[in-house]
């Protein structure tokens, strides 16, 4: 190799590299969210009633109980996915997680307020992303 083509080499591997780039990104970034489940009810959340000593608990229970569907397309950013196999915020209603765990509520309420409100799956996806992602 002479003097004369390493410029060429160097141009070459940058032009690749801006492609390579420019390719992974064009798709936009991946989203944490799960696609909610067709057919999915509120039939497994916990009655709320059982949480009757808690204003927060029974508010973010009977969220999840009347918007089961849009808390199934919900990613929980407690990280109970990870840590126990949540597969969606939902999940967390399922059982007596969501009753320990301020940020389950917390997104259970902001959901549920967003969807009365009108709000689509993907504009209440970006309200949970901008309040409780990092």
């Amino acid at each position: 190799m002479n003097g004369k083509s390493l410029p060429w080499i160097v141009t070459a591997v940058a032009v690749a590299a801006v492609i390579v780039v420019l390719a992974l990104t064009r798709t936009g970034p991946v989203s944490r969210h799960p696609e909610p489940r067709p057919g999915v009810t509120a039939a497994d959340v916990i009655p709320a009633s059982t949480f009757a000593r808690s204003e927060q608990r029974v508010r973010a229970y009977t969220a999840a109980a009347q918007t089961a569907g849009v808390l199934d397309g919900l990613y929980c950013y407690c990280g109970c996915k990870e840590s126990i196999g949540h597969v969606s915020l939902l999940s967390c209603f399922e059982s007596e997680h969501g009753a320990s765990c301020d940020i389950c509520m917390e997104e259970a309420e902001l959901a549920a307020r967003m969807h009365g409100e009108g709000a689509d799956l993907e504009r209440i996806r970006r309200a949970i992303d901008r309040q409780f992602g990092s």
